[in-house]
């Protein structure tokens, strides 16, 4: 691989009633990105334009079809959109659940999809969805992780949510938490244990330090709290560190996130849904003190064990601000940044 090659990152639009359009306009704005990838926008190109107008940006969308994807001209001033024509501008309501934009996004997942299993494209980043509303239009998934293994025909995967350093690997993600406790087997934690120390690996960590968290109060205190820790959690870690993985726990949920951000670990896996997110959206979000209105919401989320490469933003569709000019493109930026580095990486894993 040349040291000018640049990969084609294909964006996935996301929910055009939410802030995905906005916020990819504002990314796209950043020549750092464009200098590294040839970025492509998989969604309708009437509502990337009507984005421009709502980001104020000076940029131009240019439509194009599958067949440019093999020729894209350097041109920062114009963000390309691979078309699907999709959207009905006219009856778009910018935050409210509609199954008209609910099924485009799915439509825009799946086509991201296809090129990257084709090699057409180096990667994926994928903006904000809103659940209610693909599952109004007939998809009936809990969300982004769920389709992409469904399209993929992926088995093991995991959902990792990242803050820089900050990283954590879920075991179940879109469930009750009796049905995630209930999930919490050996075979589960330790496939996830194996997907984080694999991504670790790839992004060039030579010995990846993993922290397992328990799932109840003090890891179960040998059994008074609970016994999920000593009859599934433990024997996975045990597994894995017979694979020579430097791998402990199960720490105890209250201290195994200070640990990570001390700096212990280069990832944790946690639980359930609700135990990883919040301390990555702690470290990553902020808002403006006295406000409703967020100051920051920085991080990324990722699918782990795709045989494509996949990085998606740590928020929501926003409603509350779409169409309003004022979503932050933070996470998005970083999305497209891990994807870049990833789709380097894994050309040069193959070119050597």
């Amino acid at each position: 691989m040349s040291k000018n090659h640049k990969p084609i990152i294909g964006i996935t639009m996301g929910d055009a009633a939410g802030i995905g359009p906005e916020i990819i306009v504002k990314a796209l704005e950043k020549k750092e990105l464009t200098r590294q990838a040839n970025l492509v926008v998989i969604g309708d190109a009437q509502t990337m334009k009507q984005a421009l107008s709502i980001a104020r940006s000076k940029l131009q969308v240019k439509a194009i079809k599958e067949t440019d994807l093999e020729r894209l001209p350097e041109n920062n001033k114009n963000i390309y959109v691979l078309d699907l024509k999709n959207i009905n501008l006219k009856k778009l309501k910018h935050g409210k659940v509609d199954p008209m934009p609910g099924k485009a996004a799915v439509e825009y997942i799946e086509k991201a999809v296809h090129l990257a299993m084709a090699g057409k494209i180096g990667g994926i980043v994928t903006a904000p969805i809103h659940k209610e509303a693909i599952n109004k239009a007939g998809y009936h998934f809990a969300g982004h992780t769920e389709i992409l293994a469904h399209l993929t025909g992926t088995k093991d995967y995991a959902m990792m949510l990242a803050h820089g350093p900050f990283r954590v690997v879920h075991v179940t993600t879109h469930s009750s938490l009796k049905e995630a406790c209930a999930r919490i087997k050996k075979k589960r934690v330790f496939a996830v244990i194996r997907l984080t120390y694999e991504f670790l690996k790839q992004l060039g960590i030579k010995n990846p330090r993993i922290g397992v968290a328990g799932l109840n109060p003090h890891s179960g205190e040998d059994g008074l709290f609970g016994d999920e820790e000593i009859k599934e959690i433990k024997p996975a870690i045990e597994a894995a560190q017979k694979e020579g993985w430097q791998v402990e726990g199960p720490v105890p949920p209250d201290t195994v996130f200070t640990k990570l951000k001390g700096k212990q670990y280069d990832a944790v896996v946690a639980m359930y849904h609700d135990q990883g997110h919040i301390p990555v959206k702690l470290v990553g979000f902020s808002m403006k003190p006295g406000s409703q209105e967020w100051e920051k919401m920085s991080g990324i989320n990722m699918t782990l064990g795709l045989p494509i490469i996949r990085t998606s933003v740590d928020h929501g569709v926003a409603f509350g601000k779409a169409g309003k000019g004022r979503a932050n493109p933070e996470s998005m930026i970083e999305a497209i940044k891990l994807a870049i580095k990833l789709a380097r990486q894994k050309e040069k894993a193959i070119s050597s």
